[in-house]
């Protein structure tokens, strides 16, 4: 675990592999996710997308050991088949604000390279959230497109 000090609060991070995953911590997950993705997003999805089982799942957890913010690390060949990629980017509507999502990304950056090598990483970003993407080193490539019926761009961050 690796901690980042934040406005003097503190995360912690875990990442796994989908067998580590305690069946707890899978169901702290799968709830953040809905929390965000179809219920406050109000889009209605198959999360089980059948990509949880081949990724690395990096859980940030706050002061009081809730799951605060999430991501799903990919290999290539899985999502993208010439990038590792990062995607299911969410932080709880309750611990917004606190920095916590640059903190992820960041991690989730590190942790790819630490995991599958460093190389470009691509992601399919929500269009509303291109600065922020942009602010951690990620570029557009090519047109947007509905995704989920939500508009979405693809990124790439170089390693190089």
């Amino acid at each position: 675990m690796t901690s980042t000090n934040l406005f003097r609060e503190t995360m912690r991070f875990k990442c796994l592999s989908f067998s580590q995953l305690s069946t707890q911590e899978l169901y702290e997950v799968m709830a953040l996710r809905q929390e965000v993705f179809i219920v406050e997003q109000d889009c209605p999805y198959l999360d089980a997308d059948g990509k949880d089982q081949p990724a690395w799942h990096l859980m940030g957890f706050d002061d009081n050991q809730k799951l605060v913010a999430y991501t799903r690390l990919l290999d290539k060949g899985i999502s993208y088949p010439k990038y590792p990629s990062i995607g299911r980017v969410v932080t709880s509507p309750a611990a917004r604000g606190k920095g916590y999502g640059v903190s992820l990304m960041k991690e989730s950056i590190k942790q790819i390279g630490t995991l599958f090598g460093k190389q470009d990483i691509k992601i399919s970003a929500q269009v509303y959230l291109d600065q922020f993407y942009r602010s951690l080193g990620f570029e557009p490539v090519g047109e947007g497109y509905l995704e989920d019926n939500i508009p979405h761009i693809a990124m790439i961050w170089r390693a190089g």
